[in-house]
């Protein structure tokens, strides 16, 4: 078992809780409410933005070529395709660029670019992919899990959402971060297993209050 799946195994209560959440489940069956579901656009354009920094940055701290070029793939694909689907979503539901960009960054999604930044630039490439790993693999965990046990029929209008998320493009891009981490840790000092995994349980936490913020519209109080 290489460390992706140790620290998968270690967040399990977390992630139980991220495919039980109501936000997740309304997403499956098409019960969100629009008004969740465009608030949760609006601050994932935002999140997708500084993610894209965040691989950037992973990209330049690479120590092989490989991982330079599959970070700075990772980039284009987060701000071309993922955007842009972002982009037709929010078309969709009545949301123009202008009202993208006039967003404000709640809370949590400040929070979480926050801690991903800090991470990429603080730490090595290692660390950089511990955190970023709860993003892109949970999203595609839960692409697959909705599209088993969702209804992906056009009476839902999150089918498309659920399509994207588990379509085998996105699921080979978590296959190779957790690939890409497995190869890099295989022989590590326990000090540094120990800050992997308290990068990659921060990161599922994030993803967590992510969700939740979204269901409940949370922003600043003042």
């Amino acid at each position: 078992m290489g460390l992706s799946d140790r620290l998968r195994k270690q967040s399990d209560g977390i992630w139980r809780k991220i495919l039980a959440h109501p936000f997740v489940r309304g997403l499956g069956d098409g019960s969100l409410t629009l008004d969740r579901f465009t608030f949760y656009l609006r601050q994932d354009y935002l999140f997708l933005i500084e993610y894209a920094r965040v691989l950037a940055v992973a990209a330049a701290k690479a120590p092989d070529l490989g991982g330079m070029a599959r970070f700075g793939q990772l980039m284009h694909a987060t701000l071309t395709e993922e955007m842009e689907l972002h982009r037709r979503h929010c078309a969709g539901f009545g949301l123009t660029a202008s009202d993208l960009e006039q967003t404000r960054m709640a809370r949590a999604t400040s929070a979480y670019s926050q801690f991903l930044l800090a991470t990429a630039y603080g730490g090595d490439v290692k660390e950089i992919a511990a955190a970023l790993l709860p993003c892109q693999w949970g999203y595609a965990e839960i692409g697959l899990h909705l599209a088993a046990t969702g209804d992906t029929s056009e009476a839902n209008p999150y089918a498309q959402w659920i399509g994207a998320y588990s379509a085998p493009e996105f699921q080979e891009l978590a296959d190779w971060l957790k690939g890409y981490l497995d190869d890099h840790t295989r022989r590590i000092p326990l000090d540094e297993r120990r800050r992997l995994e308290h990068l990659y349980r921060a990161g599922s936490r994030h993803e967590y209050l992510f969700w939740d913020m979204a269901y409940r519209k949370e922003s600043w109080p003042v």
